[in-house]
């Protein structure tokens, strides 16, 4: 690994962590951790470190920070553990710090997630426009970039597990099956029909939220998946074009590199 200033981003989502270390434009190493809202700095640090070391990255070579969480309670105690193990400060990712790579005519950019603007920054530098992010996490989110470049909005939907988690509590005679596409939409037992309906069924309705998304726009744009359950989800959807699992943590390394030349 070569030596220099390295670069800690880390993207806090409602069910899962994702954590990248870049050594300019390469991500040299990234994990993907479960959300504890209870952690402490001193819990999250001493993962970091753990985490870090087997990967031979010395914390004192960290030389910047940069978080976007959608978890108001895990924000305060992550950048507190990053500037404990590396004395760095940590750029929060907003609308706002994000400056000018994220245009928009949003009529209140404040409210948008962090994620969404890293999304929307990483996918409009890697992919051009018009295009559109759709993001499988605990919320399945599309972030719409028009032909000018600019973020113009987006949709918010329950996620897969989401949405499989409320059938599976409330479906007395159901039970969770493993997240693996069926071989055919018609299910031949309970497994099959639930799979069916779970993953064919999000990537349907993905595909449809889409076409009305470009009705909409009057074009149609790049299609760009990101997110845990991207690459579940794509092969069986008509219209994404590319799974990019860094998109986020790219996102966060241009508006860090951005600020870093202000």
């Amino acid at each position: 690994m070569t030596l220099g200033i390295m670069l800690l981003a880390v993207d806090v989502g409602n069910t899962q962590t994702v954590v990248g270390v870049y050594q300019g434009a390469v991500l040299e190493a990234s994990w993907r951790l479960p959300t504890m809202r209870e952690d402490t700095p001193d819990d999250i640090a001493a993962r970091l470190h753990s985490l870090m070391g087997m990967e031979g990255i010395d914390a004192a070579r960290i030389g910047r920070g940069v978080l976007s969480s959608v978890v108001p309670q895990a924000k305060a105690a992550w950048v507190a553990a990053v500037q404990k193990i590396a004395g760095v400060e940590v750029l929060i990712c907003t609308a706002r710090s994000a400056g000018h790579l994220f245009e928009t005519d949003y009529p209140a950019p404040d409210e948008i997630g962090a994620d969404r603007v890293a999304d929307a920054v990483a996918c409009k530098a890697r992919y051009g426009y018009p295009s559109i992010v759709v993001d499988f996490g605990t919320a399945t989110n599309m972030e719409v970039i028009d032909r000018a470049g600019r973020f113009i909005g987006g949709i918010i939907a329950p996620g897969l597990q989401t949405s499989a988690s409320t059938l599976f509590d409330h479906g007395a005679q159901l039970s969770s099956v493993d997240l693996a596409a069926p071989p055919h939409a018609i299910g031949r037992n309970t497994a099959e029909a639930l799979a069916s309906g779970i993953l064919i069924g999000e990537a349907a309705r993905v595909d449809g939220l889409l076409r009305r998304v470009f009705e909409e726009l009057g074009y149609e744009a790049k299609v760009v998946a990101t997110g845990g359950l991207a690459s579940q989800i794509a092969h069986l959807s008509n219209e994404i074009d590319e799974v990019d699992p860094d998109l986020t943590l790219e996102g966060l390394r241009l508006i860090s590199e951005a600020q870093g030349r202000s």
